[in-house]
C-alpha cells in the first residue's frame, strides 16, 4: 500500500461517518479502532519475512 493511499482511505472513512450524522465522539472511537487494528496487522516488511 502507498504511503497515499492510507490517508486517502482514512479520509473518506471520516467522511462516510459524516454523511451517516455520526456523532464527532462516535467518529473518534471509530477511528481509534481502526488505528488500533492496523497496528494489528502485520505490516508488508513484515510479511516478506
Amino acid at each position: 500500500m502507498s504511503d497515499h493511499y492510507v490517508p486517502k482511505l482514512r479520509q473518506r472513512f471520516v467522511e462516510d461517518m459524516q454523511i451517516k450524522g455520526l456523532q464527532p465522539k462516535t467518529q473518534t472511537m471509530y477511528l481509534r479502532a481502526m488505528r488500533d487494528f492496523t497496528r494489528f496487522l502485520p505490516s508488508s516488511s513484515d510479511a516478506r519475512s
